[in-house]
């Protein structure tokens, strides 16, 4: 345990210092040194990046076309955008609309194989053969968030009618949700970087309040491209707006891609929900209520914001790394201290319900804030977009290499 603390104070320290956009204060020469490092290291990766990107538009690297059509939801930038939200949208929208649609995920951070068994894999060339982890077959969900990672965990248990798989060859999970589930549409969750299958549609997230990090790719920044990649986005949404005045971002995103549709939106909170007994309240149970809150996230200060501005009184917040696999000692500190500081209620995210371990007895309630999507402008760009794939015609869905 003391180890993987360790780990995630490490991660959580290096991810606040590659934000840094003014590094003149720092007196430090070891932390210098630390982002001169990052910086020649950030050259190599864009490079490396940048070139992986022409192999694939000149066809020298070759995209896998599985016969239907296929929706890539990403990002430019490292978490924090906000993509599960929309994700559900299309994928709840397409479904009923008609399309059988399976949500295709990596699954970062699931419980993967010992080392032994991936060698012995390796070895006998196993891998390509396993089949893709299968959250949940559209009927029934099948996998615990552990292992299959808490968003496609969090897609399944909300979208009951939408498969969901997982792993990090998406062409074969593609193929399996083709074969097995007879899906005609495929969504790429956190898809812009996966080149190997061809994308029909390619929509891109932005952060309103932090849209490209410090400009650098990772590791000295955010980036997981370099910026001027938004040119192969059809759409663009902006995430987490207040309301729709994004005059300077929109002009940004004009100069690096003119053809794309900008669609500006919102998280908003709807309920909570308790985390042991499913049960619900409304918004204004949280105005004047004194609350604890915990959260394993990539951006956790606009949660706790959002909590504040709907009349929540924080005594105690507790931040751990994102993906932070919690358990069940953890919980129950935070309770006991909750419980004498006088919260009435722990506060987390949906993500972070979905690795909170079961408990036989709660002292302080425990309840996430459940978040949807508002769309503040481009609806009928949105809409457009639904239209056009469900109702053009897909090609037969048998898949290819």
């Amino acid at each position: 345990m003391e180890r993987w603390r360790a780990l995630e104070n490490a991660e959580k320290y290096l991810v606040e210092l590659i934000q840094r956009r003014d590094t003149r204060r720092i007196q430090d020469r070891r932390v210098l040194f630390l982002l001169w490092t990052l910086h020649q290291l950030s050259k190599v990766y864009r490079l490396v990046v940048e070139l992986r990107v022409l192999l694939y538009q000149h066809g020298i690297l070759r995209h896998h076309t599985l016969g239907c059509q296929v929706i890539s939801i990403g990002n430019l930038t490292v978490g924090g955008t906000g993509k599960t939200p929309i994700v559900e949208v299309f994928a709840r929208d397409l479904q009923k609309a008609g399309r059988k649609v399976a949500v295709l995920s990596r699954g970062y951070r699931k419980v993967e194989p010992s080392l032994a068994q991936r060698l012995v894999n390796l070895l006998l060339m196993r891998e390509g053969r396993r089949p893709p982890r299968v959250v949940s077959d559209g009927r029934t969900l099948l996998l615990d968030s552990a292992m299959s990672g808490d968003e496609p965990y969090m897609l399944a248990t909300n979208l009951p009618e939408v498969a969901v798989l997982v792993d990090k060859d998406r062409v074969k999970s593609g193929r399996h949700a083709i074969e097995h589930f007879g899906c005609d549409t495929l969504i790429l969750d956190d898809g812009f970087q996966y080149l190997r299958l061809k994308h029909r549609v390619e929509i891109v997230l932005v952060d309103r309040r932090n849209p490209f990090g410090n400009g650098h790719v990772l590791p000295r920044g955010l980036l997981r491209e370099p910026i001027r990649q938004l040119a192969r986005a059809d759409y663009v949404f902006i995430t987490k707006c207040s309301a729709p005045d994004n005059a300077e971002l929109k002009q940004t995103i004009r100069r690096l891609n003119s053809r794309c549709e900008i669609i500006e939106c919102a998280h908003r909170p709807r309920y909570l929900q308790n985390v042991f007994t499913r049960t619900r309240e409304e918004l204004d149970y949280l105005k004047g209520l004194p609350i604890s809150v915990v959260s394993g996230i990539a951006a956790p200060d606009g949660f706790e914001q959002e909590l504040e501005r709907m009349g929540g009184q924080i005594l105690h917040r507790v931040r751990f790394a994102d993906h932070h696999r919690y358990n069940q000692q953890q919980i129950i500190d935070l309770i006991n201290l909750s419980q004498s500081l006088g919260a009435k209620a722990i506060i987390t995210t949906e993500k972070d319900a979905v690795r909170f371990p079961r408990l036989d007895r709660v002292d302080v309630p425990v309840f996430f804030l459940r978040v949807d999507i508002e769309l503040l402008s481009g609806a009928e760009d949105f809409n457009a977009c639904i239209a056009r794939i469900c109702f053009r015609p897909p090609s037969t869905p048998t898949p290819s290499s």
